[in-house]
């Protein structure tokens, strides 16, 4: 099934919670258009998004009148809607093992890749030397699942790929090296061959690292 019209993505460019998004929306072949939002002017706190998302957070998807926000919400409404299950198991077994990614994809990788990112490339009044060692520590982890795995959730992709993807590629925007981590770095290279994929906007510091 494909939407009536094109779904739009509020988004801004350089947030992987939003190209989470974008890379499932494409990976589906659904029709979007992306509308970025001039957030360093509040463009998220005005009235009209507001109205969207009261949160004033991006991404938020407007899916012909079915306004959706949160990135791990939009995933498993368009897997929900628009897949047959590959992305979005329907068993319970599954189901549950795709939800636990879900979960360390807005804890411990929030927490850790993402935040030190956001130090780097928004300027967050973080401690990088906390955010760093706290990334370290669930991409070890995640390096030693994918041993035996191809996948985070099993031999397929789905969406625990999907959320975790954006902030674990673009780490080293934040001073975080993905060296020491050469199954990481092949699920990596998986996931960025798959059909549809569309890769998140490189800042200046990802491309100097």
């Amino acid at each position: 099934m494909k939407p009536a019209q094109a779904i739009k993505l509020y988004r801004h460019p350089l947030s992987g919670h939003c190209h989470r998004v974008e890379l499932l929306l494409a990976i589906l072949g659904l029709p979007y258009e992306t509308v970025d939002l001039d957030m360093a002017n509040g463009a998220h706190k005005a009235p009209d998004f507001l109205a969207l998302n009261p949160l004033g957070q991006v991404p938020v998807i407007d899916d012909g009148g079915t306004i959706v926000a949160d990135s791990n919400a939009i995933l498993i409404y368009l897997a929900a809607k628009y897949d047959n299950g590959t992305w979005y198991p329907k068993d319970p077994e599954g189901l549950a093992e795709v939800q636990r990614w879900l979960s360390v994809a807005a804890g411990q990788i929030a927490f850790g890749p993402a935040a030190a990112r956001l130090i780097t490339v928004f300027g967050a009044p973080l401690n990088a030397e906390e955010t760093i060692a706290r990334a370290a520590g669930i991409l070890g982890i995640i390096d030693g699942i994918l041993v035996n795995r191809p996948y985070l959730a099993g031999e397929s992709p789905s969406l625990a790929d999907i959320s975790g993807y954006s902030y674990i590629a673009h780490a080293p925007e934040g001073n975080v090296t993905l060296e020491p981590y050469p199954n990481l770095r092949a699920w990596l290279t998986r996931i960025e061959a798959l059909p549809g994929f569309v890769p998140m906007t490189a800042t200046k510091a990802g491309l100097a690292a």
